[in-house]
Order: structure tokens, then sequence, then C-alpha cells
């Protein structure tokens, strides 16, 4: 597998922002530039790595606030699920009605992906799934081994649904008949906290493990 990544830990809600690149090229792809640009910077000059666009696995905006930054620095576009335009578009309101702090104007998406698209990164594909549930326009990005998850599936627990666009039954859903068809080796690498792997959740996941409190009998 030729394809790895870096990451950073960035923003106030300390969000993960992955650099996924070939090792070969050393072309690569941002997933999540949540905040802290220059972090993102940092790392990618520090490895010589050369982006080919930002990708967003939502739009909330602790994960989309330093998009702007590095489209300009950087030259590269901007591409979300077309069901998180509105999110994006309110990203201001609704982080202002949620958690009561201002953001800056949300970067506009230069495309979109959608359900099984691919992310060529170099010689590696990185394929997209959709799962809504966390938002209406929540992806996934896969490749054999790794899985950017996004605010979808976390270490022994699940992305909220309690914000606007949330869905609980869908992101069961997404998880349970997406993500856990997956092989349990993949490693998977959330938006928010340390990585865990696909098999210990399908059997331990409080939420939507074999005995998650979320699964239906």
């Amino acid at each position: 597998m030729a394809l790895k990544y870096f990451v950073n830990e960035v923003g106030l809600l300390r969000s993960n922002s992955y650099i996924a690149y070939d090792t070969v090229s050393k072309e690569a792809v941002i997933i999540d530039a949540g905040d802290d640009a220059w972090k993102i910077l940092e790392t990618i000059h520090a490895h010589k790595l050369r982006p080919r666009a930002i990708y967003a696995t939502h739009c909330h905006f602790d994960h989309v606030m330093a998009v702007e930054d590095l489209k300009q620095t950087l030259d590269v576009p901007f591409y979300i699920h077309p069901a998180d335009r509105d999110i994006l578009l309110k990203g201001k309101e609704l982080t202002r009605s949620f958690l009561g702090i201002e953001v800056p104007d949300p970067a506009k998406p230069d495309g979109y992906v959608e359900e099984g698209d691919v992310v060529e990164v170099g010689g590696e594909r990185l394929k997209v799934i959709h799962t809504p549930g966390h938002s209406p326009g929540s992806v996934c990005y896969y490749t054999e081994g790794l899985l950017f998850s996004g605010d979808t599936l976390f270490q022994g627990s699940v992305g909220r649904t309690d914000a606007y666009g949330g869905d609980t039954a869908k992101i069961v859903d997404s998880i349970v008949n997406k993500l856990f068809q997956l092989p349990d080796s993949v490693e998977v690498l959330p938006g928010h906290g340390p990585s865990t792997n696909l098999g210990w959740e399908k059997r331990n996941n409080p939420f939507v493990g074999e005995r998650g409190m979320l699964r239906r009998p």
C-alpha cells in the first residue's frame, strides 16, 4: 500500500486534518482542512508534498475553516458532497446558533463528489462512500487498509445527530450497511480523537457494534 497520511489536530474543537499522499509521486490531497492552515502548510512543505485538492468529509465549520486560506496559497480546488451545500452556506448562522461563536464566511466549492466516485492520488485511489447521518452530505474516503471516516464513526462512538441535518437512523444505516461491510483490518481515521479499526468497532462499539444500543433487534 503506497498511500500514507499525516494528521494535524486543528482548531477550537481539535479536529483531525489529514494529508493523504502517494509515497512514490508525493502527490497529495487534504481531507478536512478544519483550521490552522499554517500547520497543514508546514507539513506539506516539510515533506515536499504536492497537494492537488481539498476534500471535506462534511461541511461543519470545524472541518472547513482553513479551506479558503489553503485554496489561495496552494491554488487547489475544494470538493464537497452536494447534499452539504446548505450546511456550508448556512455555516455562520448555524455555528452562531449552536455554539454561540462567530466564524468566517465559508469557502465556495469548486466541484462535488458522489457515492462511488474515485479520487486519484498519484498512483493510488480513494473511493467516496456517502454516509449521511451526521450531516446529509457526510462522506468517507476509503482505500485499501484506510478509511477517513470524518464524523461518522469514531473510536467507540458515532457522530452526533442533534445538529441541523442530522439523522440517527441514517447514521446507523451508513455505518452498519456500508462501513461495516469493509474488512475488519481497515484502520479508521476519524474527524476527532484517536484512530481505531473496523473489526473492533463491529464487535465493541457501544452504539453500533454487535450489541450496540442503536442497533435494531
